[in-house]
């Protein structure tokens, strides 16, 4: 293949992390690559996520597009990946995990403790705002939408006092350094599934040659696993990637660790398990069976938990 077409969302944030992507693919193939910028709903739609659905809001026309064939591979954050297959597609390479904590970002040094009461927090995210609401009842969240830039505009400008986004993000743009935040640390604040992850989604069948072996040479084998075990617990209770779900995986002597917290949306209530199991080996296929043990366990003790009872979501048998 002398040309290898690499789909993205054509935001600053997907650019950037796509690029990064593109230049891998081209290092461990030898071919040219090209960027294929496309436009989805969810950047056009100025309403809410959980009004627009939510889940696939911002995946549906790249996998349109890759289809379509106009691109080769899709670069997705993992995030905004519906977990239901998706006919006539696959993952191809789960690239190694970035930071998958929150940062609040606060004017004049503030954090999440010394905000003062009433304090205007910005967040699109139920899962973020059901964190915000158990943690710090007083506050009042607001509802936002905007790419990184805007909604840190709205800090500085006074709009807002605080907006809460993925150190992922952040760094991908640069931004990290430039940020007086705090990092909301996993064990207290658990992120999306999958967040700081992405996802090189393919055509099923036979991919050329230097693609394929770009993708081998891109996957992660540990954040294929940790990613897999956090989004089967979602896909288990079909939530949603718009959902009140946090979720923590990871592997640390040889076990595969599972948290999972599911929330109410107005934050008063919760309700969390957590599960390890221990994979034969660290091969993908055994590292794979360990993240469909563990949340499996995991998602049944959320549902005996009473988590169906409070939170959006279809339960699946």
């Amino acid at each position: 293949m002398s040309l290898i077409r690499v789909g993205t969302r054509g935001s600053a944030l997907a650019l950037a992390q796509s690029t990064a992507i593109a230049n891998r693919i081209s290092t461990a193939s030898g071919s040219e690559v090209e960027i294929i910028a496309i436009t989805t709903h969810g950047d056009t739609s100025r309403e809410p996520l959980s009004s627009l659905g939510g889940t696939g809001v911002f995946a549906s026309a790249l996998r349109e597009s890759l289809l379509a064939d106009d691109c080769d591979v899709v670069v997705h954050s993992f995030k905004d990946l519906p977990t239901a297959a998706y006919p006539g597609l696959r993952i191809g390479a789960t690239p190694k995990r970035a930071d998958a904590r929150d940062v609040l970002c606060a004017r004049g040094g503030l954090n999440l403790t010394t905000l003062p009461q009433g304090a205007r927090v910005g967040t699109g995210s139920p899962r973020r705002a059901a964190q915000l609401r158990s943690l710090r009842p007083d506050l009042d969240v607001v509802d936002i939408r905007g790419n990184v830039e805007t909604r840190l505009g709205r800090v500085a400008e006074g709009d807002l006092d605080a907006v809460v986004l993925a150190a992922a993000g952040l760094s991908r743009l640069a931004l990290l350094d430039s940020v007086d935040g705090e990092y909301l640390e996993l064990s207290d604040w658990p992120t999306a599934p999958g967040q700081g992850a992405l996802a090189l989604e393919v055509r099923d069948g036979k991919l050329d040659r230097s693609l394929a072996a770009a993708l081998t040479a891109i996957n992660h084998a540990t954040s294929q696993a940790t990613v897999l075990a956090e989004r089967l617990v979602l896909a288990r209770l079909e939530a949603g990637c718009a959902a009140p779900i946090g979720a923590m995986a990871a592997i640390d002597d040889g076990l595969l660790f599972l948290t999972a917290t599911v929330y109410s949306p107005d934050g008063s209530r919760n309700v969390v398990a957590s599960h390890a199991a221990t994979p034969d080996s660290h091969s993908i296929a055994h590292l794979a069976e360990a993240a469909q043990d563990v949340s499996d366990r995991v998602s049944r003790d959320l549902l005996a938990g009473g988590a169906a009872d409070f939170a959006p979501m279809k339960v699946t048998s």
